[in-house]
């Protein structure tokens, strides 16, 4: 009866593990077989062809460049959004009249639909739009771009408006994470005479690693990831400059090739976990050293 009533608990836990089982971990491993394959829309036969998919993919130029894009994107995003998020946490911590309404407004941008998002600023940022037509007007013409249209931005300027988007997401968490710090910390650095920037650095900043660990995890995650933004605003254009790694797959198994397109996937899962882990341990170890 004693083994029974210990086990209790561990019943309660199947049913959602059996769940887990069956559409996560099953289908995990499934892919990564079929990623082996030639498994496609037209066969009925499948094939194992070892590594040939994973070769096709690196001696593909769309597929290196859907890399490339993927990792400019996730670097520009992680960067942009925690540094941006982090500024307004610190900037509407403090004691100001308007600071829920700021807090609102820097974080509703993140509770939009990307269709939405990309309906405001598609037209916005054509050649004659919104944006380049405020540049022209504040003698700022060399600034003109065509945004979704020249290969050479068209990345960049998914990301910023992903930067937009998301920033007050992170500021939220942030903003969580400093009112967690007690005052006293900062009383007796004033006492000591400590700057702004000392109280920074040696106060806000080590204690608010927890938030920052999550923060980074979300971001990186999230950048590597990326889907929706591109194929609601350019759909991978012009031409396939601004493909990602997502955009690819979904065009591997809307071509049949669901081989190919599992093998994309499978390298895409395994890029995220030895990025994603190594930095996770080694914030960890931050947040107890400190």
């Amino acid at each position: 009866m004693k083994t029974l009533k210990n086990l209790y608990s561990y019943y309660l836990v199947l049913p959602a593990l059996l769940i887990y089982c069956i559409f996560f971990v099953i289908p995990a491993f499934a892919g990564f077989y079929y990623s082996f394959t030639d498994w496609r829309l037209d066969r009925l036969v499948i094939n194992f062809v070892g590594w040939d998919n994973f070769t096709k993919i690196f001696h593909d130029k769309t597929l290196t460049l859907a890399l490339k894009n993927t990792l400019i994107f996730a670097v520009a995003t992680v960067i942009g959004k925690n540094l941006i998020g982090i500024v307004l946490a610190v900037a509407l911590n403090m004691r100001l009249k308007t600071k829920n309404l700021l807090r609102a407004i820097f974080y509703s941008p993140s509770i939009l639909s990307i269709l939405v998002i990309g309906i405001v600023f598609t037209p916005m940022l054509r050649t004659e739009g919104t944006v380049n037509r405020l540049l022209d007007a504040v003698g700022l013409h060399s600034l003109s771009q065509a945004w979704l249209t020249d290969p050479s931005v068209v990345i960049w300027t998914i990301a910023i408006i992903s930067i937009w988007q998301h920033a007050g997401f992170q500021m939220a968490i942030y903003l969580a994470g400093l009112q967690s710090i007690s005052q006293e910390y900062y009383e007796a650095a004033t006492i000591d005479g400590a700057s702004s920037w000392k109280k920074f650095t040696k106060i806000t900043l080590p204690l608010l690693l927890p938030a920052i660990n999550i923060n980074l995890m979300l971001t990186l995650i999230g950048g590597l990831k990326v889907f929706s933004e591109v194929f609601v605003l350019t759909g991978g254009g012009p031409g396939n400059a601004s493909q990602v790694v997502g955009t690819i797959i979904l065009r591997s198994f809307g071509e049949g090739s669901w081989g190919l397109g599992t093998a994309i996937n499978t390298l895409l899962f395994i890029a995220v976990t030895i990025i994603a882990i190594p930095l996770l341990v080694f914030m960890r170890r931050k947040e107890v050293t400190e």
